[in-house]
């Protein structure tokens, strides 16, 4: 079977690319890595990387958007998680969303699990996560 290579690109459906690129290039610390300009002017796609882990997220404005907030609960994406290798780290990230005036869960170590997690979400409604699984440690 042909292999793959484990990169993984996130390819989001956002309702203004610039706006969404922003936020998460401050969140993140992601490099834009490219975009795309409609004829018309408007921006169709902003690519992001983050260059230490090769995180790629790709920002797209489709002209055909309502502009509704995303909702996890239709199908198709549930949420992001993004994964962090100690459990100290969510702290750390909590503090920084605290920084940035990103409305956030606090550090949820819920009571059916030993994994630990901060949950919030991104100008469009979308479902974020730094996840920090306990079978790491």
């Amino acid at each position: 079977m042909t292999a793959i290579t484990g990169r993984l690109v996130v390819v989001l459906t956002v309702r203004d690319p610039d706006a969404s690129a922003a936020w998460y290039a401050t969140l993140l610390d992601l490099q834009e890595h490219g975009r795309y300009v409609q004829p018309d002017g408007r921006v169709g796609q902003v690519d992001l990387l983050e260059p230490r882990s090769g995180l790629a997220i790709c920002l797209v404005g489709h002209p055909a958007n309502a502009g509704e907030a995303f909702s996890e609960f239709r199908t198709g994406l549930d949420h992001l998680e993004f994964l962090v290798a100690a459990r100290s780290e969510l702290d750390a990230w909590a503090e920084r969303l605290d920084t940035l005036g990103i409305d956030h869960s606090g550090v949820k170590e819920p009571a059916y699990t030993s994994n630990a997690m901060v949950t919030f979400r991104d100008p469009d409604n979308i479902q974020l996560e730094f996840f920090w699984p306990a079978t790491t440690q």
